[in-house]
């Protein structure tokens, strides 16, 4: 009879001896203040765009404000996840609620598609209608952009200091130091308007504008809907995992291995090792999960080791065989 043994190793926050590094597989509670004064800062200048969007006729600032919005979305949903991915297992839960930040990318992404379609509409209406001479006011796209670098970069450095050790954190601030650099276009187009009274570069802007949210929402889209589908998540390199496994001491043989995503920063896998007449041993496992998160920042790793008797095959070796 084949001899089995299930280990399970979960390194939500492991450390390694002298010298050591720690892995959060969710942002920590410390940026529970970012994500709030990050939020209110830009649901305030959301607003703010709006009311002088409509008052300049400018359908940039109206672009950007949709933009703002999809950000002030993805802030709060990206706070609601890391709250919830800190939450403990449960019965009926058993790997916690670690795929809402899944979740909450996906609704992000498909939120600001929508914005994009909106803005696309409205800014082609304009160009196709034509934009009177000064019917944009060139100073308040100025003033209001102008405050949109300030808020967004005041919001980029909350994040900062976490960049480098949470994906999710990374994220935020990638999309405020893009978002900086998005309202400074948008300052520029106010002060050609006001210069050579072009109003219609300001559907040009927006359009402008809604090619970089398409960009930047399209990989993202493409991630969450790829990470919710259960694909290797990115940045893990399947054969490379395959062939660690294989060249571990013991083993003839590697099948059924599955790697997916926990979360949007914490990844799964399973597998089960051929290991001729070697028994139990906790060494092995515990070198194996080690190597794993050290390598591929695989922190939740359980295997199923065989004996490999011909005359109990295991029925998933077949590559075919989910």
């Amino acid at each position: 009879m084949a001899e089995h043994d299930h280990h399970d190793s979960d390194h939500a926050d492991h450390e390694h001896g002298a010298g050591g590094h720690h892995h959060h597989h969710t942002a920590p509670a410390g940026f529970d203040g970012a994500f709030a004064i990050g939020s209110a800062l830009n649901a305030a200048f959301v607003i703010a765009e709006v009311i002088y969007g409509l008052s300049a006729h400018s359908v940039a600032l109206l672009a950007d404000a949709a933009h703002n919005l999809g950000d002030v979305l993805g802030l709060l949903l990206a706070w609601w996840a890391a709250w919830l991915g800190r939450r403990s297992p449960t019965r009926n839960r058993t790997y916690g609620f670690g795929r809402s930040s899944i979740l909450a990318s996906l609704t992000n992404a498909v939120v600001l598609l929508i914005g994009v379609g909106g803005i696309t509409v409205e800014a082609v209406r304009r160009l196709v209608e034509g934009v009177p001479p000064g019917a944009v006011g060139g100073q308040t796209v100025m003033i209001v952009a102008g405050a949109g670098i300030v808020i967004n970069g005041v919001t980029a450095l909350l994040f900062a200091r976490g960049r480098k050790g949470d994906l999710n954190v990374k994220g935020a601030f990638l999309h405020m130091a893009s978002d900086a650099v998005v309202s400074a276009g948008v300052v520029i187009s106010g002060l050609v308007i006001i210069l050579s009274g072009w109003s219609w570069l300001d559907p040009v802007v927006s359009l402008a504008v809604a090619a970089l949210i398409l960009v930047s929402t399209w990989s993202l889209l493409r991630d969450s809907v790829n990470l919710a589908l259960d694909k290797v998540p990115e940045g893990v390199d399947a054969e490379k995992v395959h062939a660690y496994l294989a060249a571990l001491p013991g083993v003839r043989d590697v099948h059924d291995i599955h790697i997916w995503a926990l979360s949007t920063t914490a990844t799964a896998l399973t597998a089960h090792l051929v290991r001729p007449n070697n028994g139990l041993d906790d060494a092995f496992l515990n070198h194996a999960c080690e190597g794993l998160e050290e390598r591929f920042a695989i922190g939740h790793a359980t295997f199923q080791i065989e004996e490999g008797d011909p005359g109990y095959l295991c029925r998933l070796a077949p590559t075919n065989v989910v």
